[in-house]
C-alpha cells in the first residue's frame, strides 16, 4: 500500500483515483471543485484535500490529471515546497514536452523523480481501469509508479527521457486526427457521389 496524492477529478481522474483505493492504496484527493472532492471521499473511502499542498504533503507518489500546460504549472507551483523528498510525481495530463522536461529538472533539484505519463483509452478505459499509458523519465522513477499506475492501466511502456511520453501522446494524437479526417473525406465524398 502506498499513500497516494491525486490532483484533477475530471472524467478520467475520477475513475482512475477510485481504481487506486480499489488497489489498497491510501488516496487523497484534491480539485479545484471541493465538492467533487468530497463527494469522491465519500464514495472512496478516501480523504479530500483543500489545496494541493495539503493534499502532497504526506504523499509518496503525486498523479495529476489536468487540463493543459498552464493548469499542470500552476497546480505544480502550489505544492512544489510540500512535496517530500524521494515522492514519484507522475504526471497523467495530455500537455507539452517542453513542460514536461521542465518540471523534471525542477522536481530532480528537491530530491523528487517526475515521469510524464499521458494516457489514452478515454472516459470507457478510464472507468475500466484499461488504460494505455506512454511515459517519458528515468527508469528508476518508471519502475516505482508502475505498480501505483497498474491500478487503472492496461499497458504501460517507458518510451524514452523526460517528454518522450508527452510526444509519444502527439503521434497518437496526429494518428487518430489523421483517421478521422480520412473518414470525413469518405463520408463526403460518397454523400456527394449519391
Amino acid at each position: 500500500m502506498a499513500r497516494v496524492a491525486f490532483l484533477g477529478l475530471g472524467v478520467m481522474g475520477y475513475p482512475m483515483a477510485g481504481h487506486l483505493v480499489t488497489g489498497g492504496h491510501d488516496v487523497t484527493v484534491w480539485n479545484r471543485t471541493i465538492a467533487k472532492a468530497e463527494a469522491w471521499a465519500k464514495e472512496h473511502h478516501g480523504q479530500a484535500a483543500a489545496t494541493p499542498a495539503e493534499a502532497v504533503s504526506e504523499a509518496e507518489f503525486v498523479l495529476l490529471c489536468l487540463g493543459d500546460d498552464p493548469d499542470v504549472l500552476a497546480v505544480y507551483d502550489a505544492f512544489e515546497a510540500s512535496i517530500a523528498t524521494g515522492a514519484v510525481i507522475v504526471d497523467h495530463t495530455t500537455a507539452s514536452a517542453g513542460l514536461a522536461r521542465s518540471l523534471h529538472a525542477r522536481s530532480k533539484e528537491r530530491g523528487v523523480a517526475f515521469v510524464d505519463a499521458p494516457i489514452s483509452g478515454g472516459q470507457a478505459g478510464a472507468e475500466k481501469g484499461q488504460l494505455t499509458i506512454m511515459c517519458g523519465g528515468e527508469g528508476s522513477a518508471f519502475a516505482k509508479a508502475e505498480p501505483i499506475m497498474q491500478a487503472y492501466g492496461k499497458r504501460m511502456t517507458l518510451i524514452g527521457e523526460s517528454g518522450a511520453g508527452q510526444l509519444a501522446k502527439s503521434v497518437n494524437q496526429i494518428c487518430i486526427a489523421g483517421i478521422v479526417q480520412g473518414l470525413a473525406e469518405g463520408m463526403h465524398f460518397a454523400d456527394e457521389s449519391g
